[in-house]
């Protein structure tokens, strides 16, 4: 008997006008789809600016290294226009979220790498003894070391991931010679 019931109120629906009028399907279906596209969309620019600013973290730490290791001697007023050109990639985004650091590195004969000198804006100065990577220890040699990062704050899933440190180093050895740095060697 229940099921007889079931089968008649089913009919009874396909007959009904409710069942048998579509005008607001598609008010319904955009009601469920619309709010996953946003997400997509507003995840997929997220994506792609976060993308392009660790581009830009990479081109100013190869920007770094590039122009410290072509010249012999850098003195404050030449680091900091080195600094001021590589800070200008990151535009258009905040440049005071950018932390640079140019170091360089003395590789003796025991390959021991030690900082002859540090600069950084925003940033810490090494100091002390490194460790490099094996192919890069090379006995009796200089590197210069340049460092950038970048604190990227999403601008829509900022609450789900927080701050993001978006980071890259690059290693160069010295073109012509070590540069000397303000009257310090790094040899």
């Amino acid at each position: 008997m229940l099921n007889q019931q079931a089968r008649g109120f089913v009919a009874g629906l396909r007959r009904s006008r409710f069942v048998r009028d579509r005008r607001g399907v598609s008010a319904v279906e955009f009601a469920l789809v619309a709010p996953v596209m946003i997400c997509l969309y507003f995840g997929c620019v997220e994506v792609s600016d976060a993308v392009a600013v660790d581009r830009k973290v990479s081109l100013t730490a190869a920007a770094l290294a590039n122009l410290s290791a072509q010249v012999t001697t850098i003195s404050a007023n030449d680091m900091t226009n080195i600094l001021d050109a590589s800070g200008a990639i990151i535009q258009p985004y905040d440049a005071s979220k950018l932390k640079m650091t140019i170091t360089c590195i003395s590789i003796d004969s025991t390959k021991k790498a030690t900082v002859k000198w540090s600069v950084t804006r925003n940033g810490t100065a090494n100091s002390g003894t490194m460790t490099l990577p094996s192919a890069l220890a090379v006995a009796n040699t200089q590197l210069v070391l340049a460092e950038a990062s970048y604190a990227y704050a999403p601008t829509v899933g900022y609450n789900i991931t927080g701050s993001l440190n978006l980071s890259d180093k690059m290693y160069m050895a010295p073109r012509q010679t070590s540069p000397t740095y303000n009257g310090t060697a790094c040899t």
